[in-house]
Order: C-alpha cells, then structure tokens, then sequence
C-alpha cells in the first residue's frame, strides 16, 4: 500500500493519447470489414463508415491541432504531453497504416464481390457494346454540368470545395503546357452501373470523365491525369458574445466553414502516365500543406460511396445483408394507452430493440390531448422529416405551450437545426437556441397535463438524440417516468435553459457543467471506503469514449486497493488498463458491431444498494465542464434489474467484443464458453418475446370465436329480455281475455327462460377471461 502511494497516478506512461486512441477505434471499425460474422456487403458498408469517420477526425481533431500550430500554441496535451506537433506526426504514421489495410480490404472484398457478378471497371475495358450506353449517359447527364477551370496568370488557383473529388489535367498544345482541373459534381452519382443479364458492371464517375477528357479541351493534348481530394478545417468558431442574432450567425458560420483552411490532400495517381511529383507539389504549396497531411491512395478516393452500393445490391443479394429487424413495442404498452401505463409504472425502453415509435407516440398523444397545458423538449440532433418536430409544430399550433431548446451548435447538423428552428418558430413554439458557450446536449422531454384538476408530469429521460432514424441504428437507453422528484428537476432544469438563474439545486438529477463530475468523483470515493470495509467493491461503466484525466486519476485509485472495475467503451480510451499497482482491476472491452453502441450507464455496487445512473454524458472533459448534460438515476429496482442484466450480456460477449491490452492494441476476447454476441441475444429476446405474445394472442381467438358463435352471447342477454317483457305483456293482455290461469303458466315461462340465460351469459363470461 505503501508502494502504491508513492506511485505518481498524473504519468504520462498511464495514458493513451486521445487523437491515436481514436484511430485505434477506426481500425476497429475497419477491421469489421474482415470479419466473416457479418454479411459480405455489411463488411463492405464497414469501409465507407471508416472514411466517414476520419472525414470528421480530420476536419475537426487535426484542424484543431494544426490551428494550434498556426496560432503558436504548443502546450501538450495533458495526459501523454505530446506536442500538437508531435500528434500530427504520430496520426500520420498511424493513420497511413489504416489506410494500407483499409484497401487492401477493399480489394478483398471487390474479388469477393466477383463472385457474385459485381465487378468494378474502366471504360477502356468495356465492350462496344457496353462503351455506347455509357458514352450516352456523359453526354446527357454529365457533361452539360461539367466546369474546367484553366491555371495561369489569368487565372489563379481556384477555392476547391471540402470533400468534393477533381481531376487535375497535364495539357499541352504545340510547345506550350498547361494544367486545369475539373470538379466532379457531387449531385451526380459516384458510379453507373451496367447490368447485362446478371452480370453487373461498376464505372467510376472520375473514370468516366477522364475518359472524355477530349470533350473538354478540344484542339489540346492530354498529357496526364489524376484525381485528388481536399479535407477542410470545419470547427471553426462562433462568437457568441458578439453575436446580435445566433441564427444569422450560425448562418454565417456555415458560409465561412467551406473555406476553412486545407487540413488533407489525397491523391490517387493510379491511372498517371507521367511522373506528377511537380504537380502535386503544386498543389501541396497553393493549399500550405506539408508533407504529412499528404496521401497518396491506392485506390478510388472517398470511400463513403461503399454504402450507397451496398443499399443498391441488396435487394438483389438479400443473403449478403442484415437480415431486416424490426423493433418491438415493449410487452407493458401493447393495446394501452402509453400515458395510463407510466402514470402507474416507469417504463424503460432499450433501443432499437424497443421501437422509437413509443417516444414519437409520447409526443403525438401530447400533442393531440386537450388536457396537455404543456411541453418542453431539447433538440440536438433530429431528422430531415421528423416525427418528432412535427408533432411539436402541431401542439403549438393547438395552443400548447412548447417550448423548445434547439442546439444551433451541433456540429454539422447545424443547417438542420437552423431549419426546424425556423419551423417552430413561425408555429407559435417558443425556440431557445442554446446556452451561451456551451452545447446542450441532455436529452429530456418534459409534458404537463391536467387531469381531474391535478398537474401531472411525464418525463422522458435518454441517453440518444431524437431522431427516429438514427434510433433504428444506434443503441440508446431511456425511461419515461412520473416520479415526482424528477417532475420537479425537469421544470427546474427547463427554467435554468429558458431563463436567467443559475444552475439549481435538483433532488434526483445531476446536470453538468461539473456536477456530472463531482457525482462520479462521490460515487467512485464511497465505492472505495465501502470496499475497505466490505471488499465488495464493483465499478461497471459503459460509455463512447473515456478522457478525463481527474475521473481516469480516480478509477486507478479504486483499483490500487482493490476495487473490480469493467469498463465498455465502444471508442476513445486514455486509460491504460492492466498496470501493475495502477490499474491492474481494470478490464476495457470494446464492442463494434451492427448497431452503434451509444447509451452510457454508471454502476456502483454500494456493497449491495446498487447505484445505477443512465446518462447523456460521456466521461469526457467536454461533456461535464463544456456541454449541458443529464445524468439520471434508475429507481425502479425492476428497471435496475434488467439494465444489469443488459450489462452482464455485454460482459459476456466473446464474439464482438475486444479487450484493450496494456500496450494499446486489442484484442478479441475468445474463451470456451457458449459464444455469445450481445447485440445478437437482444434481438432474439425480442423477437422470441414478441413471438410468444403472437402465440398467446393466437390461441386467445379460437375460444372467442367459440363464443361469438354461441346462440346466446353478449347481444343477446340485452335482446332476450325484452322479447320476454314483450311475451308477459302479450300474456296479460290474453288473461284479461280468458282466464288468469294462463296469465300464470306465461309469467312462470319467461321467468324461467329469464333465469337460464342469465346465468347462461356469467358463465360465457368466465370463460372468456379465462
């Protein structure tokens, strides 16, 4: 113990590095691509996710650093304290390793592909056949939008759009050489492809154009080409202070964001004839680019366009795709009214495996409710045609109050936002567009009705965005509950967004900037005295990434005396697990799979009282001391039953899941036991789930036809009667007229019948709630 006080927890030899772990979850990503547990267009769409992904670590994480550099800024970072210099060069270098094996994976999976008569080609390589139709569609479809744009004195060096592919030309006419570029529209599909019976042929849209370079510079030679790609700085900054109108200015943003200063060139020089060093330099000097953000790629540039072939063939080869999976509707809300269940009971849903359809239900029934006064709801990321935003337009509309807190600042989803702010606003909904510097990204939904002359509050609390269809991919958490305690937290959280007040004092809730923090400080200390005492100490997180310093100081102190940690990180891990006496109670797996691993859960054992929280946030500086986040406690010991054994599925998993080593590689976690993939078992509980309530109700309807065939049902113990008042009144009338005996005999008759099928109607209704 004493050894362990002397050791210093703040070393950088602790810590990964943020920027490089990331990259080592890329390549996991990437690395699903080789995985023959998913289906051979799934592996395919792993590559276009992994260009996806490093588009954005490019515009955002390295702008960031190569800002740094530009402004004189050369502090290190604070756990591994390398320069900004020093991590450009290290993503570098591990970034072109990425690269090397992301192609060599998309040449494996192309012969693949072959098999299956889907091959890519090159116009030359076609038949004349073949030649013509795609000779047809570049004069129709390409070439009327087709731009060159010539270099010299006249004409200097164009502004290149972020993201968008050029082609750079070699000309030369007589003794005189020239260069040009041409961008290749974006508007324009990537590929065309030939079908030919059940052959399929896939041309590239940049090899097509080369391909017809003569069209576009008539009376000059084609000395050489090649196609080039340019990433852009796009986390600029917004000044908030100065800013008279936030939406004017998020517009503006977005204006200036384009000409963010170059952070990535990409080369592709396959098809060149002619050494095109001096043109590329050419390049790299207009965009002030050094040797390390250069990449020369073997292979077609950008390859998002991987998703949309893959979509493209799948209702071809269904068996090389996901089965499809549809969500359920959690057992407790079928056939009933979601708002009659959650005034008795929390309910948790666990996406996508419980449909998003419950929460847009949540909304519409709000909405189209006379005794909703009102509703309050954060937007950070919502679809194009949401459901959701939609159903807020109407309630303002109905005269509800809404009331919206719509971040401006979610990083490219801006345009969106700014959007459905518009739309809100112009429906009578009142339209906050964030908290100065900081991004609110909690996800709660407040809704207030009357009933019986009470208010009451619904809350929904979550771990994801609203947006119905990122929900059918991403794994998120959330409850929807009315707890009173919460009640009151979410009006004091919406005062604290709409008004000026500082952060409040909340009975259930802990709401960052810093209080997400300190509670994760206070749990992880109580975890560490109780286990003193008990040596029952247990820590289970799950989370998207790890990189807060003082929390990953924390956890190493509640291994160094003994406290097991697991921790599930689906991205970015700084912490070092496996370190003798630092960090050596510490497991980190990560899981990569069909479904993005999103929702965050915090366990803390307690020595049994079991303190269990869902939030919004991270274990990241950013999200507790930069961003407005919720964390959220389970309360329900059934819904804390069941998020555990959600937990103990993920720690089980020995299909998907890798474990972080020492060193900073992982590795899968392969063991002799039943082999399990979590996303995998919690489709098919549902599925099983919803089969069984399929066969349950199946077997309900043979016996209520039984009984609606019966000669006596329900209808008729209210039509019998009467016709048996009609037979005692038209017996009375025949007694008046012959004799009372027989008015007797009728009575006695109908009273009889009367009795039978009264007790013959009890005992149909028995049987029918059995």
């Amino acid at each position: 113990m004493i050894k362990n006080k002397e050791i210093n927890l703040a070393s950088p030899e602790y810590y990964f590095n943020r920027e490089l772990s990331w990259l080592d979850f890329n390549l996991r990503v990437l690395l699903e691509a080789k995985d023959d547990h998913n289906p051979l267009l799934e592996q395919l769409n792993f590559l276009s996710i992994g260009s996806s992904n490093l588009d954005e670590f490019f515009m955002v994480r390295v702008a960031g650093l190569q800002d740094q550099l530009k402004f004189g800024f050369n502090q290190p970072d604070t756990k591994t304290l390398l320069t900004p210099e020093q991590q450009l060069i290290a993503i570098s270098e591990k970034n072109r390793q990425n690269i090397k094996l992301q192609y060599e994976l998309f040449e494996n999976l192309k012969s693949k592909l072959s098999n299956y008569q889907i091959t890519s080609t090159t116009p030359e390589a076609l038949s004349a056949e073949e030649h013509k139709e795609i000779s047809r569609y570049y004069h129709k479809a390409i070439f009327p939008i087709l731009t060159p744009l010539r270099i010299d004195v006249y004409h200097p060096f164009p502004h290149l759009n972020n993201k968008l592919l050029h082609l750079f030309i070699k000309l030369k006419n007589g003794d005189k050489k020239h260069s040009a570029i041409i961008p290749i529209p974006s508007l324009v599909s990537r590929y065309y492809v030939i079908r030919n019976g059940d052959e399929r042929k896939i041309v590239f849209l940049e090899d097509m154009i080369a391909n017809y370079l003569y069209t576009l510079f008539p009376g000059f030679e084609i000395v050489d080409y090649f196609v080039f790609r340019i990433t852009r700085n796009a986390d600029l900054d917004i000044n908030e202070d100065s800013a008279v109108d936030l939406l004017l200015a998020i517009e503006d943003f977005l204006i200036q964001r384009k000409k963010g200063m170059a952070v990535r060139l990409e080369v592709d020089q396959r098809n060149s004839k002619t050494d095109l060093t001096g043109s590329i330099q050419f390049l790299m000097s207009e965009l002030e680019l050094k040797e390390r953000d250069y990449y020369d790629v073997h292979g077609p540039l950008d390859l998002t366009f991987i998703s949309k072939i893959s979509s493209t063939f799948k209702s071809d080869f269904p068996e090389l795709a996901y089965h499809p999976y549809e969500p359920t509707i959690p057992k407790e809300l079928e056939n009933e009214n979601l708002y009659s269940v959650v005034e008795t009971q929390d309910v948790f849903l666990h996406h996508p495996y419980d449909s998003f359809e419950s929460i847009v239900d949540f909304i519409n029934q709000a909405a189209d409710d006379k005794d909703t006064w009102a509703i309050k709801q954060t937007l950070y990321r919502v679809s194009k045609d949401s459901p959701i935003v939609l159903a807020l337009k109407r309630a303002a509309e109905n005269g509800i109050q809404v009331t919206v807190l719509l971040e401006l600042k979610a990083r490219f989803d801006e345009e969106n936002n700014l959007h459905w702010a518009k739309e809100l606003e112009e429906s009578g909904a009142n339209v906050l567009y964030g908290v100065s510097d900081l991004k609110t990204h909690s996800k709660i939904t407040l809704v207030v009705k009357k009933k019986k002359g009470k208010m009451i509050r619904y809350v929904h609390l979550g771990t994801g965005n609203y947006n119905d269809q990122t929900a059918k991919i991403y794994e998120d958490m959330g409850i929807i509950t009315t707890n009173k305690e919460i009640g009151e937290d979410a009006t004091l959280f919406f005062n604290y967004l709409s008004g000026y007040s500082d952060n409040p004092d909340y009975s259930r809730l802990y709401v960052s900037p810093n209080n997400i923090r300190l509670s994760f400080f206070e749990y992880i200390e109580k975890e560490i005295e109780l286990h003193k005492k008990y040596q029952t100490g247990r820590i289970i997180a799950k989370m998207n990434s790890l990189t807060d310093k003082k929390i990953i100081m924390k956890l190493y102190e509640a291994s160094q005396i003994g406290v097991k940690i697991d921790l599930i990180i689906r991205g970015i891990c700084c912490l070092k697990p496996g370190v003798p006496d630092v960090s050596e109670n510490i497991r980190v797996r990560s899981i990569v799979g069909r479904f993005l691993e999103h929702s965050r859960i915090y366990y803390f054992h307690q020595n049994g009282k079991r303190h269990l929280f869902l939030s919004s946030a991270d274990m990241m500086t950013r999200n507790m001391v930069n961003r407005v986040e919720i964390e959220f406690p389970i309360l329900d010991e059934r819904i804390k039953d069941e998020i555990t054994s959600i937990i103990d599925v993920y720690l089980a998993d020995n299909v998907k899941a890798r474990e972080l080593q020492t060193d900073g590689s992982y590795a899968y976690i392969r063991n002799e036991k039943e082999a399990i993939n979590a996303q995998n078992t919690f489709m098919n509980k549902n599925k099983r789930e919803s089969n069984e309530d399929s066969a349950e109700r199946k077997n309900e309807i043979p016996s209520k036809k039984r009984i609606d065939r019966k000669p006596f049902d329900q209808n008729n113990h209210t039509i019998y009667p009467i016709i048996f008042l009609l037979i005692f009144i038209v017996g009375v009338i025949l007694a008046s007229i012959f004799d009372r005996t027989f008015l007797i005999i009728v009575a006695s008759i109908t009273l009889i019948f009367f009795v039978y099928q009264h007790f013959q109607f009890k005992l149909q209704e028995k049987n029918t709630r059995i």
